[in-house]
């Protein structure tokens, strides 16, 4: 009996739902009637996970202009989800294809997945990604008898819009679930004057998970979310728990065979008035109590001595400590702690992969109890220049995280509570490379030099102007040795002898702090080798640097490394380290004569040897030789558009010996005229 008024009821709800969805009279921007021609999905209809997305309203904004596409308006609209399927949908992720140049100022109860704040400005080529919060999680209908607060979720969202002249509405061009374990058509528009659409979003039957476990106990680990694999993940496992605080351990790990952090900083949100009271493996680069002494926490903690406390900021920022804190009892002895926010591949040094530290963290009502636990929001972390940008989700509660017992016993010890941050690596809008890579051969006595603004170009700031659309300067390869600034006078030599022709003004220079040459030293019938030279025109030394290259059809001819540690790892890519104690590279420095010698970058330089036997048919100087992406540091650089080629091969030494010999005396003759 029981269940059939269940089932009664749930089929009331769903009537409801689906009412309140379809027959709610539309509301456009500017009053336009609602057309049910063609209506959208409904709860009725859907045996999955119901989206919809209701535009409400609309108010023109001042500056009124007269192009029609350039006028902002502020919008209201809601999106919902309505989990009608038959298993829990947990920590959801709504898709949202924003197409009107969407400014974003406001989204309840959800948080934006990549943890940007509010403003937010979407893009038309990428979904803008929602994620739940507080409750990341929906239940199914038959769990929980149908209620629709356990079940569904509405987002109200607010923000401004461009353009959408009447009588159409600004509304999205998809939407969708980011689990690839759910499979979400396009939604339906009614018409040109609609203002909601939805789609039904059903199981992936050919979907295979890419996940891990972390749990002894596999019926244990069901009600918890996988883990996720990504380019770095982050543990928030909370191993102490009090009524007023909780102590947490925060793993950052290292999964990318090219990415790495040098001087990482992590920093989060706390959504819950939560404050740091200590830390131990990394401090805050802020120690600050002010937030707290003029807040609602210094009204709660009257009897706490706020003078211990470490840091009350929404939105800290941590840093890790040098490794001579390590066997600081009050600081560091935490293990995977203290390395001086180096965090590098697995592939190069598995110990070295991660990075660890403790927080104690005091919460605040109505959070007081063992039980009342919520990690911070918002993850981000960054490196140095010469680092990859990572995009970092939001946290989800995966099954409590093991630790081998500190007694040495056969044993584990599980956290109270674990959840999992999954950070990838990503290329910003306009982002920039922030190293080059040059091109020279032995059979062309002209080298391809780093593009024009490689790196970006600098702003003028009143002094030489150059051209940033021009391209390089073809040079002599010893230019290359020299800083950008002091080739003027060997490039217009050069392309004087060369007859090559010369921009007004010249092109800029490449502006990136770390240079790549690729030479392609010597070519047989069995095989071939490349020098790689790397150039530092940074300030700073660059400590157990790596360079990886995407070789493609010389890949599988690899053989060795001579001054570099190479290794082969896949993916048509070769490895490249410094050999122990020469994996260092040094800053530049001033030449033996500072007032006359242009300044020294720091280099190192490896000849690699490849074989044919195992590459047969391949072309090196059409173009197999040269490597199609390097990258230094896990950082791709930029590469030449075009490559040297064997038209302007000299044989003989004499020939080479007359061109060195003009472009002397065309040098001397152009510093003289200065």
């Amino acid at each position: 009996m029981g269940s059939l008024e269940s089932s009664f009821h749930l089929r009331r709800i769903l009537v409801f739902v689906s009412f309140l969805l379809l027959l709610h009279p539309s509301r456009s921007q500017r009053g336009t009637p609602p057309d049910a021609s063609a209506p959208a999905p409904s709860a009725l209809d859907c045996n999955g996970v119901l989206l919809t997305y209701d535009f409400q309203r609309g108010q023109r904004l001042r500056p009124f202009v007269q192009d029609p596409n350039e006028q902002a308006w502020a919008f209201t609209a809601t999106a919902a989800i309505l989990n009608s399927g038959t298993a829990d949908l947990d920590a959801w992720e709504l898709l949202i294809g924003f197409r009107h140049r969407e400014i974003l100022v406001s989204a309840s109860p959800a948080v934006l997945t990549d943890g940007s704040p509010f403003p937010y400005s979407t893009s038309n080529d990428s979904a803008t990604s929602f994620s739940g919060y507080p409750n990341p999680d929906l239940k199914y209908p038959i769990e929980v008898a149908g209620d629709l607060s356990q079940i569904s979720v509405q987002i109200s969202i607010g923000g401004t819009f461009f353009g959408s002249p009447s009588p159409a509405a600004p509304l999205p061009s998809s939407l969708s679930l980011a689990d690839p374990a759910f499979s979400c058509p396009a939604p339906a528009v009614p018409s040109n004057t609609s203002t909601s659409i939805a789609t039904c979003c059903l199981p992936n039957p050919d979907f295979k998970p890419n996940t891990t476990t972390n749990s002894s106990d596999g019926s244990d680990s069901d009600s918890f979310l996988p883990r996720h694999s990504g380019d770095l993940t982050i543990s928030y496992d909370v191993i102490q728990a009090f009524p007023s605080s909780y102590l947490a351990l925060v793993t950052i790990d290292n999964h990318s065979p090219r990415g790495r952090l040098d001087d990482w900083r992590l920093s989060w949100e706390w959504m819950r008035d939560e404050f740091i009271y200590s830390m131990k493996g990394a401090y805050p680069l802020l120690v600050d109590v002010s937030d707290c002494l003029y807040g609602p926490q210094g009204e709660y903690y009257q009897d706490l001595d706020f003078s211990n406390v470490l840091n009350c900021e929404t939105k800290p920022t941590i840093l890790d400590l040098p490794p001579t804190s390590f066997n600081d009892t009050a600081l560091g002895r935490i293990p995977s702690c203290c390395r001086n926010g180096t965090i590098l591949p697995a592939s190069m040094d598995p110990s070295q992969s991660s990075s660890a530290f403790q927080v104690q963290v005091y919460k605040m009502p109505p959070d007081l109890n063992r039980t009342d636990l919520y990690p911070p929001h918002n993850w981000k972390i960054s490196g140095s220049t010469l680092n990859p940008d990572y995009a970092c989700g939001q946290p989800i509660r995966v099954s409590p995280a093991l630790f081998p017992d500190p007694s040495g016993l056969e044993s584990n010890t599980s956290a109270i509570a674990s959840w999992q941050v999954v950070c990838n690596i990503s290329t910003p809008k306009a982002a920039k490379p922030k190293c080059c890579v040059s091109f020279s051969t032995y059979y062309n006595d002209s080298a391809v030099p780093c593009k024009t603004c490689a790196c970006g170009c600098l702003a003028n700031g009143g002094g030489r102007t150059c051209n940033a659309t021009a391209p390089a300067l073809l040079l002599p390869p010893e230019a290359l040795l020299v800083p950008f600034d002091n080739r003027t006078a060997t490039a217009l030599a050069w392309a004087e002898i060369k007859h090559f022709n010369v921009p007004r003004p010249m092109p800029c220079g490449d502006n990136c702090g770390v240079s790549i040459n690729w030479h392609i030293n010597t070519d047989y019938s069995r095989g071939w080798s490349a020098r790689m030279t790397l150039f530092n025109w940074e300030e700073v030394n660059f400590a157990d640097w790596f360079v990886a290259v995407e070789m493609g059809k010389a890949y599988d001819g690899y053989e060795d490394t001579y001054s570099f540690n190479g290794t082969k790892m896949g993916n048509h890519t070769i490895f490249m380290q410094g050999l122990p104690g020469l994996n260092y590279l040094v800053a530049e420095m001033d030449g033996a004569n500072p007032e006359t010698d242009p300044r020294v970058p720091g280099k190192q330089q490896s000849v690699i040897s490849f074989t044919k036997r195992t590459t047969p048919g391949i072309n090196v100087a059409g173009g197999d030789g040269f490597p199609s992406k390097v990258f230094f540091n896990g950082e791709e650089c930029s590469l030449p558009d075009i490559i040297p080629t064997s038209q302007g091969f000299r044989s003989g030494g004499a020939v080479g010996v007359f061109s060195l010999v003009l472009l002397l005396v065309a040098s001397t003759l152009l510093l003289l005229r200065q």
